[in-house]
């Protein structure tokens, strides 16, 4: 759902915004005092020094593997110099209420996503803190399944679990399930890895909860809650045509089974109730009664606080009726821990939700500079709204999708629904196409090293590609009324 939360190794997400003034600059003017003016920086020299700051800072962040420096740290400086370079020529123009308003925007804006990932990453450690997660992976190892059975119930199960939980936690899942049943036969872990990918990436594109690009999207209230579901069958066919594909390459073998249990615990199953009355929250929050949906979800958390209280006073009571039910399942129950809400909360993603920060306040910046409204012009409406959201999901597979699609909020070009669904669509799935496209690629580069690598991925990329096309065929076929 959420993305995003591993090591990054991509190009700069803007190289062809920052070609843009330089091909078409622009000077720099101020109207005024007026406050209903802003100033174009594009061509003056505290524009520049942004795009420099901005480079090298993403410079680091696409080095992450080597240097060992979180992704996080040189974004957020980054942010930092280029908002005090703008602010500072406000200043001098005597329009320094014009900047503090436009910072104080992109914060809100950061700051309704940033909790609303939080709540989200908090449920999903808590169910994984339970034991969900390697329950689902003991009976799918427990049933013996052959190679093609598990590729495609892996991929499936992949496409199915995202849209609810983030990409990259349902890719290791899988992927642990894959490595556990089939270590000793390459072909199949990377197969099976790349459909895994692909499907994480298409499953989250037709959820509003999916991907961090739907949810920016919905949040922003472009699209309805209900909207993005008309994307489920392009989605789906941006999986199933891929892996119908490499099916034929799957050994047609059986691997051993095994009989490890794993079981729940207490509360598991309640926890997962509480999710979803959590989602239903935040649906309900926006659509009922107008208010964002953050504030739901907020809500959810309160409910996931008041249960692991009533866990942490019910432990003592419990702990006998749950040692019998381990015992019956042939299993140890071994320590009985306390559920405690902040442990999850302290587990979040905390490096990938500041890295949000700094490239949310960064790209707010470049816009706020004039940068974006010349990249819209040439995309938008030189180009048309199709051909530059075809790009935007090119673009997504060796960048992150996130600055891409929140620099495509900022411009807001005018465009149709289903328009605006084909961008959430290829920036969602247009990260497959190459492994270091999405977390989900990344992760498994190293969790399956050596099986699953970026060549491996990259022999398979014109079938992806197939996909990917086919998918956007789907939604313009399917969905012509909204274009």
């Amino acid at each position: 759902m959420f993305v995003r939360n591993m090591t990054i190794f991509k190009n700069h997400p803007f190289v062809l915004f920052i070609l843009i003034p330089l091909l078409f600059p622009a000077q720099l003017y101020a109207q005024g005092n007026s406050s209903h003016e802003t100033l174009d920086l594009t061509s003056s020299p505290i524009g520049y020094l942004s795009l420099i700051f901005f480079l090298i800072a993403y410079l680091f962040v696409m080095t992450e593997e080597f240097t060992r420096l979180r992704k996080s740290k040189p974004v957020i400086l980054a942010a930092g110099i280029i908002w005090s370079m703008i602010g500072w020529v406000y200043m001098q123009h005597g329009l320094s209420d014009m900047a503090e308003s436009a910072v104080r925007h992109n914060l809100l804006e950061y700051a309704e996503l940033m909790l609303f990932l939080l709540v989200a990453m908090t449920y999903i450690n808590s169910m994984q803190e339970r034991g969900i997660f390697d329950s689902l992976r003991a009976w799918l190892i427990r049933k013996g399944f052959g190679f093609r059975q598990l590729f495609w119930m892996t991929g499936f199960l992949a496409f199915f679990i995202s849209p609810v939980a983030d990409n990259l936690t349902t890719a290791l899942l899988m992927c642990a399930v894959i490595l556990a049943v089939g270590r000793t036969n390459s072909r199949f872990v990377t197969l099976a890895c790349i459909n895994v990918v692909v499907a994480a990436n298409a499953g989250g594109a037709f959820s509003p909860f999916g991907d961090i690009t739907t949810l920016m999207v919905w949040q922003k209230g472009i699209l309805n809650f209900n909207d993005f579901f008309v994307l489920f069958i392009p989605s789906l066919i941006n999986f199933i045509v891929p892996a119908a594909i490499m099916h034929f390459a799957i050994p047609d073998e059986h691997p051993g089974a095994s009989d490890s249990i794993v079981i729940m615990k207490r509360g598991a199953r309640r926890i997962i109730m509480l999710f979803l009355m959590t989602i239903i929250s935040a649906v309900s929050f926006h659509s009922v009664f107008g208010l964002p949906p953050v504030i739901g979800m907020l809500t959810g958390l309160g409910y996931l606080q008041l249960f692991g209280y009533y866990l942490k006073q019910t432990r003592q009571k419990c702990v006998l009726h749950e040692r019998r039910q381990y015992e019956r399942q042939g299993a140890e129950l071994g320590d009985v821990v306390a559920f405690d809400v902040f442990v999850p909360i302290a587990r979040a993603e905390w490096d990938t939700l500041l890295f949000f920060y700094g490239v949310v306040l960064c790209v707010g910046g470049l816009g706020f500079l004039g940068y974006l409204s010349l990249a819209s012009e040439l995309m938008y409406h030189q180009w048309g709204a199709t051909y530059a959201n075809i790009s935007v999901g090119v673009l997504s597979a060796i960048v992150d999708n996130i600055p891409v699609m929140f620099a495509v909020l900022t411009m807001h070009p005018d465009m149709s629904a289903g328009q605006w669904l084909l961008v959430t669509l290829t920036a969602g799935v247009g990260g497959s196409l190459l492994s270091i496209g999405s977390a989900a690629g990344v992760a498994l580069m190293g969790q399956a090293r050596g099986q699953y690598t970026f060549f491996s991925h990259l022999k398979w990329t014109p079938a992806i590609a197939v996909g990917y096309f086919a998918s956007i065929g789907t939604h313009m076929w399917l969905n012509s009324a909204l274009f």
